[in-house]
């Protein structure tokens, strides 16, 4: 479990906040420089399959979060988009890689028939390669008004995240532990905090490195982004037994179904909220200097534990 300190969440959140219209108004800007970063090309069908997951909608909570960020470090949305399109491609890839046969096996993502279930296996797993290689050249030839070597950080940044020492790890220990009844806390802890939370974690740092943040704000902003990462898959843990599968937009119950470890699992529904919501006041601590600047990322992080999809 990532530490808390057992903080109350500073009450730092002006009444003004509209988090609904700042997300509406974000959502907007991503969905439209997303199409714009990716037009239909030949080979048509590849092209096709890959607009096809990118351009389904969602909540768009990573590029949110990275763009959020950049702007409490000073930076710009403009500075910034290039990378939370990427970050948006490399999870679209993890969402069409993660539903195929050999993964987790679902027909389902955003209330749409999955990857494979409309162009076949063979271009599914070749539409999330192309959108994987495709996110580090956006960011390396689209991003402006940002220091080479900050660019370059980034890039190993998520070069780190997406590889075996965060999501593909965190998918190969997910997949080991399915149907083994001994998974312990620290293993479950391992798999999310790479399979989710090395992601999430990247859009707050990468967001961070691009406004020239200092290496303390980082810190700061590393560790919020850890607590909400683990907060999410704990909620995510718990939808999938109390959400049905219009709200899930993929099918419910398939943790149960393939027999994995999760925290409900080992902590039941009401710890597992507790220890959700412990995580957010956590992360919300860590805002505590950045005062009104931080009230987008506040808002997020209990948007997080709020949400029903």
């Amino acid at each position: 479990m990532v530490a808390t300190d057992g903080r109350p969440a500073p009450n730092q959140q002006s009444s003004t906040f509209n988090l609904k219209s700042y997300l509406e108004a974000q959502q907007a800007q991503v969905e439209a420089a997303l199409e714009q970063s990716l037009p239909q090309a030949y080979p048509d069908k590849i092209y096709e399959a890959m607009r096809y997951s990118l351009l389904a909608g969602g909540k768009r909570l990573r590029p949110i979060l990275c763009l959020a960020t950049c702007e409490l470090a000073g930076g710009t949305a403009a500075m910034a988009m290039p990378t939370a399109c990427a970050l948006e491609m490399i999870h679209t890839m993890s969402l069409i890689h993660d539903d195929l046969p050999a993964m987790d096996n679902d027909d389902y993502r955003r209330g749409k028939l999955t990857n494979h279930k409309v162009y076949g296996e063979d271009i599914a797993i070749l539409a999330g390669d192309g959108l994987l290689a495709y996110a580090f050249e956006w960011v390396a030839s689209k991003t402006q008004d940002v220091p080479a070597q900050q660019v370059l950080q980034v890039i190993s940044h998520l070069g780190r995240a997406v590889g075996a020492a965060g999501l593909v790890g965190g998918q190969v220990v997910d997949l080991e532990s399915e149907g083994k009844n001994d998974i312990t806390l620290e293993t479950l802890n391992y798999i999310h905090t790479h399979k989710t939370g090395a992601l999430l974690k990247a859009c707050v740092v990468s967001g961070a490195i691009l406004a020239g943040a200092a290496e303390d704000e980082r810190q700061r902003l590393s560790r919020y982004a850890e607590n909400i990462g683990l907060a999410f898959q704990i909620v995510d843990d718990i939808l999938d037994i109390t959400a049905t599968q219009e709200e899930l937009g993929k099918t419910a119950g398939k943790d149960l179904q393939a027999q994995k470890a999760t925290y409900p699992s080992i902590w039941g529904l009401e710890e597992s909220k507790v220890q959700a919501q412990q995580l957010v006041a956590a992360a919300k601590g860590e805002l505590a200097t950045f005062g009104e600047k931080a009230q987008p990322l506040l808002a997020l992080a209990d948007f997080i534990t709020a949400r029903t999809s």
